[in-house]
């Protein structure tokens, strides 16, 4: 099997590669050759199957040239993330719809049909939306990384339809914990007001703590796009945009985990300073998914907002807090 992983320099990118280097494909079988590219040089697992390219795939013939390595299986998380689309328009359009038109537009004139799995967003829904929002639900983003993520949806339906390419859409929740420095998506407080102050740094919390957020942990994102990977001819009769799995917590809820698991002293470096234009993207997504179809078809889910901060602080702080 031939897994090509696009933006794998990122968080989920690395640990999907490992996972895949070490455990395979579920239900597809070991993976024989790997294929990393990013616009900078992903650093690959300590693996001979593992090949790494810097690729800008807004280039024109970026797309011709990862498809000519005959992948069997493709991975597309390389995305301009929430904040950074909205105020460069242009270079989100670019990245985020005209590559990923690249890219399907490489795979239907190759003629050789792989399984596509999309990472997709909950931004593709805004305000107003129910309480819990069901499979079924229209489409109403309220940012131009929604509105990107929604086309490159469609595009990877049609696609499919058309039998060029394979194609899922996984609409993944807000990533907590991200480790490593901050990034400029909107949600990335999200992780920052968690991670910083388990490293003994004061973080900034620009939205309401009554806000409800839809996260999930890392380790969900991965097993969710492993698992959508391997689904069958059936499972994606069911529909190839699927809301993945996560849990509705409020930025209370958050902090108070944060401080009954490492203590007042570390809660309370966050410290709240509103910012509306972070509040208005953030205020727009839903709080809660029914993930029906997800449901059915086996995917992971969070146990709670606790398990996700400890395996933050075992997995990345080696069991430390505050850097102690």
């Amino acid at each position: 099997m031939r897994v090509l992983i696009l933006g794998a320099a990122g968080m989920i990118g690395r640990r999907l590669a490992d996972r895949l280097v070490h455990d395979g494909l579920p239900g597809r079988g070991p993976v024989s050759a790997l294929l990393l590219a990013d616009v900078m040089q992903p650093v690959g697992p300590p693996d001979l199957i593992a090949e790494v390219r810097a690729v800008d795939i807004a280039s024109p013939q970026a797309a011709a040239d990862l498809i000519a390595w005959r992948p069997d299986v493709i991975f597309h998380l390389a995305a301009i993330v929430s904040g950074a689309a909205e105020a460069d328009f242009t270079l989100g359009y670019d990245i985020n719809v005209r590559a990923t038109w690249s890219l399907l537009e490489a795979l239907r004139l190759s003629g050789h049909p792989v399984r596509l799995v999309f990472s997709s967003s909950v931004a593709v829904f805004g305000a107003p939306v129910p309480d819990l929002v069901p499979d079924d639900f229209h489409l109403t983003p309220r940012s131009s990384y929604g509105a990107q993520k929604a086309i490159c949806e469609l595009l990877v339906s049609d696609y499919s339809r058309k039998g060029f390419v394979d194609g899922v859409s996984v609409r993944l929740p807000t990533i907590v914990v991200r480790p490593g420095a901050p990034n400029a998506a909107a949600s990335g407080f999200l992780s920052g007001i968690l991670r910083e102050p388990l490293r003994g740094v004061a973080a900034i919390l620009p939205v309401d703590p009554v806000s409800e957020v839809w996260v999930a942990s890392p380790g969900i994102a991965v097993d969710s796009l492993l698992h959508a990977a391997g689904l069958s001819a059936q499972g994606v009769d069911g529909g190839r945009v699927i809301n993945g799995r996560g849990i509705s917590v409020s930025v209370a809820g958050m902090i108070a985990a944060l401080r009954a698991i490492a203590g007042d002293a570390v809660a309370d470096l966050v410290m709240l300073a509103p910012d509306p234009r972070i509040s208005a993207i953030v205020g727009s997504w839903p709080k809660a998914f029914a993930c029906d179809h997800a449901r059915s078809l086996g995917f992971p889910v969070d146990t709670g907002i606790d398990a996700i901060i400890r395996a933050h602080i075992s997995e990345e702080l080696g069991g430390r807090i505050g850097g102690a």
